[in-house]
């Protein structure tokens, strides 16, 4: 079977559903790929690159399955064959008159903005791609009009504060805005109705601001998404907004809620209270727009001289790497669709995935799809049963230790007694250096001990020294101690050395030498 590629007829679009490295993997599940002339060329895919890949250029709308970055226009649908499947942007929430439309043409929809929040899908999310890439370009877009330093500086002629930045909304797209803009050097500022982003925002290296309304506990999200917040949030939030509006110098907004027009976080007042040169990006400025005075892919500049820019959609500002992404999610999905990988398109209704996607199948809208529960939130962990604390042990009583001192004297001085001089010399010393050493180490703390031995292990050569000295001047006896001395000691010295080894890679920037 067939999957077509057409060219994006839609304004300002310069993205493409497949790139010549996503032909490829389209191959590998048994599909044929037929690429419109032409359609690559905004996202820097010229045809020789989709010849090459193994794609055919042809007319991609006779295909069994259709690949697009938006919903084609009715002239183009009407192209479509009967029982086509269409894989594309739909907004099934917003657009009910185009889910009915789809419906009707007796075709199969999935939307790729449909797809539902959870671990599985993620290599389909499509939204979630796209979002990093606007929220990175953000910060860009922001950097290129604010015409100031973002990181801060002393120089011999003077010192530059670095700039400040709010994002407001801690999904993916505001997470991507927080660590660019950081990684330029500004001080970044970020508010969410989600607590559980709390460490997400400061991971980046970000503030995160709490809106705190008392009485109230913030509600976490169930699917990953934000919920319309209450008036007592809502009344907080924006006092918060006031302020960080005539503090910071550069605010950029992410705040959509699936299903409705994105809410208002920035009036005009609080544009007015902005400094002169600071600028605003909206990027919620197709949905209604969290700024007020936003426009859609318009730049506006208010009479204290802030920026407002209205890109609907930033990711079309890079659109190599939004069409790589973009070919790779649909990748992911025909893996999902073709189990068999013989390029044989197999829709399972009862996969959530699947059905979440699918608005339109056999002519019925299946839009909206059962709910998916699942908190984005950490699962608490379970309460386990405290364990029995140990019995204490009993303390020896003072006549065991003054027993066991007795007895030990009793044997030194028997040994003493009947071995040579020598030994009775090397025995005490011995018995001496046992004693001294155990209130040595017994006074190192436990961390230290391993590298206290590791160490100090390799005294042990000493042993072998004198071990060697007895091979062959007394008994056969003598000389097979002496031979067990050495191996034990020999033991001592390579283990000492291996965990010292061991314990200094830990603190090696070398890969080589942490092997």
């Amino acid at each position: 079977m067939r999957i077509g590629v057409p060219r994006e007829t839609r304004d300002h679009e310069t993205r493409v559903a497949a790139t010549p490295t996503t032909v490829a993997g389209l191959q590998k599940l048994g599909w044929s790929v037929i690429v419109e002339p032409g359609a690559g060329e905004d996202s820097s895919f010229p045809d020789e690159a989709y010849t090459e890949a193994g794609a055919e250029l042809g007319d991609p709308w006779g295909a069994e399955v259709v690949f697009a970055i938006n919903t084609p226009p009715p002239d183009d649908l009407a192209r479509l064959q009967e029982g086509a499947t269409l894989v594309c942007r739909v907004g099934p929430a917003q657009n009910s008159d185009l889910v009915e439309d789809l419906a009707g043409r007796g075709i199969t929809v999935l939307a790729t903005d449909a797809v539902p929040r959870i671990s599985r899908a993620q290599s389909l999310d499509v939204l979630s791609s796209m979002a990093n890439i606007a929220g990175y370009r953000a910060v860009i877009e922001a950097a290129n009009h604010f015409g100031r330093f973002f990181t801060g500086q002393i120089t011999a002629a003077g010192k530059v504060p670095p700039a400040k930045v709010l994002v407001a909304g801690a999904g993916v797209a505001g997470l991507a805005a927080i660590g660019a803009a950081s990684s330029l050097g500004a001080v970044v500022r970020a508010t969410d109705p989600r607590p559980e982003v709390a460490d997400q925002v400061g991971s980046l290296g970000g503030e995160y601001l709490e809106v705190v309304v008392e009485g109230e506990e913030a509600e976490k999200s169930s699917d990953g998404y934000a919920k319309a917040t209450s008036e007592a949030y809502d009344r907080r939030a924006a006092e918060i907004y006031s302020e960080q509006a005539a503090d910071v110098d550069i605010v950029i907004t992410t705040a959509l809620i699936p299903g409705k027009a994105a809410p208002r976080l920035i009036t005009a007042a609080d544009v007015a209270a902005m400094k002169p040169g600071s600028v605003v990006v909206d990027m919620a400025a197709g949905s209604g727009g969290n700024v007020e005075g936003s426009r859609p892919d318009e730049v506006v500049v208010t009479d204290n001289q802030v920026t407002i820019l209205g890109d609907t959609d930033l990711a079309t500002k890079l659109p190599t790497q939004a069409s790589q992404l973009y070919g790779q999610n649909l990748v992911n999905l025909m893996k999902l669709l073709t189990p068999e990988k013989d390029g044989q398109l197999v829709l399972d209704l009862e996969d959530t995935v699947q059905r979440g996607m699918t608005v339109a199948h056999d002519g019925e809208v299946l839009w909206p799809p059962p709910p998916v529960q699942v908190s984005a939130a950490p699962a608490a962990a379970e309460a386990k049963e405290p364990e029995p604390e140990p019995e204490p042990k009993e303390p020896r009583s003072p006549a065991w230790r003054y027993g066991a001192i007795a007895v030990g004297l009793a044997l030194l001085f028997v040994a003493t007694a009947f071995a040579p001089a020598e030994l009775a010399v090397n025995l005490t010393v011995f018995v001496l250096a046992v004693v001294i050493g155990y209130y040595v180490i017994g006074k190192v703390h436990h961390a230290l001990h391993t590298p206290l031995m590791s160490v100090t292990n390799a005294i042990s050569g000493v042993v072998i020294v004198g071990a060697l000295l007895q091979f062959g001047k007394h008994s056969l006896v003598v000389s097979i101690l002496a031979g067990i001395a050495i191996v034990l000691a020999s033991i001592n010295i390579v283990g000492g050395f291996a965990v010292t080894r061991r314990m200094l890679s830990m603190f090696t920037t070398d890969p080589k030498a942490a092997q």
